[in-house]
């Protein structure tokens, strides 16, 4: 098989079937077969050289798609490939498989809608489950999204929870169009200040126009963008040699993890708190990752003490002040807070921990080797119960209550008990559990 003539024979086969006129010299022969196959060795992209990618999505097991030309990257990192390779009959759509704009699907009102992915290429659209594509499509843009322009820029998804209602942005140009999956209708906004996205990507509640090899964050009901923008893609989204933003920083062992505070709010959304920096826990599919306090709650410059959620509030425990926040799209300080503690909650002094069990009205804040019980339904609120802990739950770091229980957090390990009550008056000791990576996205 290595040899010269096996070789010139396979030439001779290769170039009949790209209807080729095969040279007699032998040299020439293998120069033409070299240059007939130069396309099939061409190199693959390389996002690390600064690309403007046309599309990026999450799938439905939170993998992220990164997509240029016919070809995409899985994941932060890694090579390229052609994107058929997993998204197979996308290139029958486009001879090149190009696609303008892509986005997941967040619609849990529709279960079979929600998750699913859809792609744009000129003025059809394609939707995908499980990297299959779906019956029925290919379909025209305006019969799927009626109202919506055809060859767009860039698409993303926007809950109701961040958008108000279950919507899709659609970017062209300068403009955005906001599209309501529930009544089908769209509204219009120009967004000039915003740099003209070629992809738009929602991850972890923040929402990225890319632009270039940067992006831009902005915030997707009005297009502010806060903070230093444009950054480079690189230092954020894809590992890449000589790009990064953290330094040397390395996911902490889970034995080395401590928490100030965690909390589940009324949507849904579970918080914990480690110094300056915050994490969301109900999103793991898309990857855990910590961001700055300041990011969310922007008074809140020194860490917190505690945290608890109440009727579509979210209140935050720092020294001897509370600030209560409204849990809308996006959090808002009300208006008079900061309070201290002593006017807000009839308490005094350093709090370790706060939790509030679902459909109860009553808080219960630790303070040392003490839980105190405050009615949240009083005027004005008081302690209504004062216990002693056992001597094991001195000093603990954060409490939460949940279908499962009470956990209050200690170091690395956490006391799990059926109740409030039980906490404070068992007399049987419960053995610690550890914080393991599936809690905290540490290392075990």
């Amino acid at each position: 098989l290595n040899s010269p003539n096996c070789l010139c024979s396979c030439c001779l086969l290769r170039l009949k079937t790209q209807n080729i006129t095969p040279v007699h010299n032998r040299s020439d022969s293998v120069s033409a077969l070299l240059s007939d196959f130069q396309p099939s060795f061409a190199a693959l992209p390389d996002r690390c050289a600064g690309i403007e990618f046309d599309a990026i999505t999450p799938d439905e097991q939170g993998n992220t798609f990164f997509f240029k030309g016919g070809h995409l990257w899985k994941g932060f990192h890694g090579p390229a490939q052609p994107s058929n390779e997993i998204f197979k009959k996308l290139h029958d759509i486009h001879p090149l498989g190009h696609v303008d704009a892509a986005f997941r699907m967040h619609n849990a009102e529709n279960p079979d809608d929600h998750d699913h992915i859809y792609f744009f290429v000129d003025d059809k659209v394609v939707r995908f489950y499980d990297q299959s594509l779906e019956d029925g499509y290919p379909k025209e843009m305006t019969e799927e999204f009626p109202g919506v322009p055809t060859h767009l820029d860039a698409a993303v998804e926007c809950p109701k929870t961040e958008c108000m209602t279950n919507t899709v942005l659609f970017f062209k140009g300068q403009d955005v169009y906001f599209y309501d999956l529930a009544t089908k209708t769209v509204k219009t906004k120009t967004w000039s200040h915003l740099p003209q996205c070629t992809s738009a990507f929602r991850w972890l509640e923040h929402y990225y126009c890319f632009h270039g090899h940067n992006f831009t964050r902005f915030h997707p009901v009005s297009g502010e963008v806060t903070g230093n923008y444009p950054k480079d893609a690189r230092n954020y989204f894809m590992k890449c040699p000589n790009f990064g933003h953290g330094g040397d920083r390395t996911v902490p062992k889970c034995s080395e993890v401590k928490l100030d505070a965690i909390s589940t709010d009324d949507t849904g959304k579970t918080y914990f708190f480690a110094g300056s920096t915050y994490m969301r826990l109900d999103t793991s599919r898309d990857g855990l990752h910590g961001f700055p306090i300041t990011r969310s709650w922007k008074e809140l410059t020194n860490g917190v003490d505690a945290v608890f959620s109440y009727i579509d509030k979210i209140y935050l425990m720092k020294d001897d002040k509370v600030y209560i926040y409204k849990a809308d799209a996006h959090y808002t300080l009300i208006e008079g807070y900061p309070k201290s503690l002593k006017e807000e909650l009839g308490i005094e002094g350093h709090v370790d921990a706060a939790f509030l069990c679902p459909n109860e009205h009553t808080v219960h804040i630790i303070q040392g080797g003490r839980m105190r019980d405050v009615d949240l339904t009083a005027t004005p609120r008081a302690i209504t119960n004062d216990v002693p802990l056992p001597p094991h739950l001195s000093d603990i770091d954060a409490g939460l209550c949940g279908p499962d229980g009470v956990k209050v957090f200690k170091g690395s390990q956490f006391y799990l008990y059926e109740s409030p009550k039980i906490l404070a008056t068992g007399r049987i000791i419960v053995e610690p559990q550890k914080i393991t990576s599936a809690m905290m996205g540490c290392q075990d």
